[in-house]
């Protein structure tokens, strides 16, 4: 079967238009020598099904049988990333044709280095098909919520291997160029299937790649070829719209730049974008103003969870300048009665959270006004998920949740499953370890629902789960959608 299988995966290699014909004895060979075997038999797959996932399965066992690598997850990983190399172009081939169909249209660019990158199992789809996806209406819009199952958990073998290992500063990040054709360790994923995109932002090189576990269409990673830290500033601004312009079927935005309301990697200046409509996209302004100085942006208050302006225009340049007016603005702006503060002592408060995107003639840019102050309430953040929350999501609300997707940790799942059935055969919650934390919140919702069956069940829970997952956005909300909220959010805009 081994012999098989590398001939499986050289006719994938073919068929998905990683390698062309002319490379199948080459790419064989190259197989050949990764797994240490000297012999090749030709076996006839005419008829057989190729299926990535399954030839692969087999390769790493086969590689396991041979002593060649230990079986665990990460080894794994480590390997078939090796696997999937030896049918590779190389990056001088992948950004030929990039361009070549870039001259076509950014679209067709895209599309390509999107399916190569799934191809190349870079994004690995068998994978992304795990987690769970699904839709709850607000009075916000449809929000997005997904469980994500995609990023496997280390085995305790690797993770103790990763203490052992022996200190390395290269790749610096997980960000940056130098992780294209990286072969990875156990405390750095692989990269040798991985190709970069070099582009140019704010008169620099930057790279544009895509995250490998895709939490929403074409789901894109944006960097800079420089290791500095993230820093929202007017260069921001110029940064999302040299984007847009080079893609204008993707929008592209930024977490914030301090802790709690920020990203998870701060150390890294980056971006993330896509070609995907959230709803905080699809929301629309409840009231408009006019900013002294720039009467020809059009401004107003989104109606969303977050303390959202939207700027309008068809000259960006006129959003990058009023963006910048309203940043400075906000970082020095403190209004006590609202609880917000721009500092405290020598602490920098206030941020902002950027997304810009093209609308067909006109630009936009949408500010989500941020700030990260803690309290002994609040130790995590006052503008953070709630303690009640932290059941279902306690991690911070980077630039994904924002726009309006839930990212839930894996756990869920489970304890979604147990919860359903304690539900349906009138256990009590509480007296289960696993979903004990639940309890409190079951108990607010279980009257509004008359039976509770194996059919409903679940339906009912991802209702809730989304309820939350607004009650935790609007959390992050420094002005609150209540008539004190809006004048007090009103108040700060005649300050500009």
């Amino acid at each position: 079967m081994f012999f098989a299988n590398v001939k499986k995966l050289v006719q994938y290699g073919i068929d998905t238009g990683l390698m062309p014909e002319c490379e199948r004895i080459y790419a064989t060979n190259l197989l050949l020598d990764l797994f240490q075997e000297d012999n090749y038999e030709d076996f006839d797959i005419t008829g057989q099904e190729i299926c990535l996932e399954n030839i692969l399965k087999e390769l790493l066992d086969e590689a396991v049988a041979r002593g060649i690598i230990e079986n665990s997850i990460v080894y794994r990983d480590l390997f078939d990333t090796k696997i999937m190399n030896c049918l590779m172009p190389r990056p001088a081939q992948v950004q030929a044709e990039f361009e070549k169909r870039y001259e076509l249209s950014p679209k067709e660019a895209t599309d390509y280095y999107y399916k190569l990158s799934q191809d190349s199992d870079y994004i690995r789809r068998y994978r992304v098909k795990k987690d769970r996806k699904w839709k709850v209406d607000s009075a916000y819009g449809e929000i997005d919520i997904t469980i994500n199952l995609s990023k496997p958990e280390k085995d305790p073998k690797a993770i103790a291997a990763a203490k052992l290992a022996k200190a390395s500063s290269y790749p610096k990040r997980l960000l940056c160029v130098e992780n294209e054709g990286y072969a990875g360790r156990v405390n750095h994923p692989a990269r040798e299937n991985h190709r970069i995109m070099p582009i140019t932002v704010n008169e620099s090189a930057w790279g544009f790649q895509y995250s490998p576990y895709v939490y929403y269409n074409e789901h894109c990673i944006v960097f800079n070829g420089e290791h500095t830290p993230m820093k929202i500033e007017k260069a921001t601004f110029v940064k999302l719209f040299d984007f847009v312009k080079l893609f204008p079927h993707y929008f592209l935005g930024s977490n914030a730049d301090l802790p709690i309301v920020g990203g998870s990697i701060l150390s890294h200046d980056h971006f993330q974008g896509g070609n995907y409509t959230f709803a905080m996209a699809k929301a629309q302004m409840e009231e408009k103003f006019e900013i002294k100085g720039f009467e020809d942006v059009e401004v107003g208050i989104v109606h969303w969870p977050l303390s959202v302006l939207r700027l309008r225009s068809v000259d960006s340049e006129r959003l990058i300048e009023l963006g910048a007016h309203i940043l400075d603005a906000w970082r020095g702006y403190t209004d006590e009665t609202a609880f917000i503060f721009a500092t405290t002592g020598e602490e920098l408060h206030n941020t902002i959270t950027p997304i810009a995107r093209k609308v067909g003639d006109m630009y936009e840019l949408d500010l989500a006004l941020r700030n990260n102050i803690t309290t002994e309430e609040h130790p995590l953040g006052v503008y953070h998920p709630h303690a009640q929350w932290h059941n279902i999501k306690k991690e911070n609300i980077g630039l994904i949740e924002v726009m309006g997707l839930a990212v839930l940790p894996a756990r869920l799942k489970e304890e979604m499953e147990i919860i359903a059935e304690y539900l349906v055969e009138g256990k009590d919650i509480s007296s289960n370890a696993k979903i004990e934390k639940h309890a409190d919140w079951v108990k607010t919702f279980l009257e509004k629902y008359d039976t509770i069956t194996n059919e409903n069940v679940m339906p009912i829970l991802e209702q809730e789960v989304g309820i939350v997952f607004t009650k935790v956005l609007e959390d992050a909300g420094v002005f609150k959608c209540t008539p004190e909220g809006r004048n007090a959010f009103k108040r700060f805009i005649a300050t500009l």
